[in-house]
């Protein structure tokens, strides 16, 4: 007969959200989406400033989402690529070392046990157990601190990226088409901002930071950049 298991409300209760398995992703949706809002913006922020016509504004904004999503697209598949490849050779030289010399293997798990407040004697019982099971996964997770749920995703890493940046970029530019005559630049600011401390609100909360700091942190340094793409479009100022 099969028996069914079901939660007790105690065991319900013990469940806990963590954002270990989140964070790889969440690290890149957010560097996307923040980029694509504060670079488009002030890119279109200096080229409004220079007194440049709204056409002119569209297509340096659009040149920017354009070159601005690839270029995240490919820097963060470089960069996870070659966290990727450092991972596979130290998942290589384990599964190498597992098979030459599985002694001194079991000896670095009974150790790392035994500094983390096991005795020896469950240390080794722990350490043959874990080794019976999985025994490479037990030593990249113990000794080397590399999961499944952290392990590097280059391809996912640039899309995400990719999408997002030019999701954040998208919002700049539809500020520039609704905004009214004489008022392009600080429409987007405002709206960029906006944007920028909605984004900086949701980054810490899913990642369980405090909201307030996370959005004045973001808006401070984004208020900086969109000032100085300011000045440097009013020294340019196409009509003289």
């Amino acid at each position: 007969m099969r028996s069914w298991h079901k939660d007790t409300p105690s065991m319900r209760r013990h469940r806990e959200r963590h954002i270990g398995d989140r964070v790889g992703w969440l690290r890149a949706a957010v560097l996307g989406a923040n980029d694509g809002i504060l670079s488009t913006a002030g890119l279109v922020i200096g080229v409004a400033s220079a007194e440049a016509a709204r056409g002119d504004v569209v297509v340096a904004g659009v040149a920017g989402l354009v070159a601005g999503a690839l270029s995240m697209a490919a820097g963060e598949y470089v960069s996870v690529s070659s966290q990727a490849d450092a991972e596979r050779a130290e998942r290589e030289l384990e599964a190498h070392e597992l098979a030459t010399d599985a002694h001194g293997e079991r000896e670095e798990l009974v150790n790392i046990y035994m500094n983390r407040g096991l005795d020896r004697a469950l240390a080794e019982q722990v350490a043959d157990k874990l080794t019976a099971h999985d025994a490479l996964g037990a030593h990249l997770r113990d000794e080397l601190g590399l999961t499944e749920e952290q392990r590097a995703r280059p391809l996912q890493a640039a899309l995400t990226s990719a999408l997002c940046f030019a999701l954040g970029a998208a919002l700049p530019l539809l500020a520039v088409l609704l905004a009214a005559p004489g008022h392009l630049a600080l429409t987007v600011a405002f709206a960029s901002l906006v944007s920028l401390a909605a984004l900086g609100a949701i980054a810490a909360r899913a990642g369980g930071a405090p909201i307030l700091a996370g959005t004045l942190r973001v808006l401070l340094w984004s208020a900086l950049a969109m000032a100085a793409t300011a000045i440097i479009g009013h020294l340019f100022d196409v009509r003289t």
